[in-house]
């Protein structure tokens, strides 16, 4: 009985490789059954969504002779980083779907239902943007606060960034215009809420300015990191987060 529970649907790809974070998180999301190997970075909480579900997966790295050796139906990848050994997978006759890399919740819904059909799961994937859109819309509608999306260097997410379109869904005036304000002008000028997503296990120079005295005083939100690294309907929880 269990075997029938937990059967591939007619037609889908039974055997799926991940090689990219974000392939990792959609995989494990919409159809774990069908996982035979993810990244190398599935398993780490800080970065991935799936991160309990990837434990029970085995890893593999982005190898030609590694990936051929687990003989998946389909290989989803990302849009940048190890094309070459992807090209040359495809000239073995493998399937390869590269992921996207969606910017808003519009996006979002389109790459999600995307890949459900990939993987013969469009019920879940359905499941998934409901659950999604009812996050968003229990957002609260309220005069909304001056917000700075501060990220790594000092940069300011953008209004065309995945940061971005989450302060606007959770109401949020987004007033980092996409640039690097800063130490001078955010202490002079702060705006109503400073939002960072660091990721304690992964310390660095470049972050050390989200810690700097001077921006001690601005009220702070921080998102975790897995909400945001890739967008999914996972990325609804950082516009919670905000919206409380």
């Amino acid at each position: 009985m269990l075997l029938a529970v937990l059967a591939p649907h007619p037609g889908e790809a039974a055997r799926v490789v991940s090689l990219n974070l974000c392939a990792d998180d959609f995989l494990l999301l919409l159809a774990p059954e069908q996982a035979v190997a993810v990244s190398v970075l599935a398993a780490d909480p800080a970065l991935s969504v799936v991160a309990a579900a990837a434990r029970h997966v085995a890893a593999v790295r982005a190898d030609a002779e590694a990936v051929l050796a687990l003989h998946p139906d389909l290989v989803l990848a990302g849009p940048y980083g190890a094309q070459t050994m992807l090209a040359l997978l495809e000239r073995r006759g493998q399937r390869v779907e590269r992921l996207g890399q969606p910017q808003d919740f519009a996006a979002i819904a389109t790459e999600t239902r995307r890949v459900a059909a990939l993987l013969g799961e469009p019920a879940r994937g359905e499941a998934q943007l409901a659950a999604m859109q009812a996050r968003l819309d229990a957002v609260p509608h309220r005069s909304p606060q001056r917000a700075v999306f501060l990220e790594a260097r000092g940069y300011a997410a953008g209004p065309g960034s995945l940061a971005g379109a989450v302060l606007r869904a959770a109401g949020l005036a987004d007033v980092g215009r996409d640039g690097r304000p800063g130490l001078e002008a955010l202490a002079a000028h702060p705006p109503d809420l400073l939002v960072t997503a660091t990721a304690p296990d992964y310390p660095s120079m470049a972050t050390d300015l989200l810690a700097h005295p001077a921006l001690a005083g601005i009220p702070r939100r921080e998102v975790a990191p897995a909400l945001l690294v890739c967008g999914g309907p996972w990325t609804a929880r950082a516009v919670t987060v905000l919206a409380r």
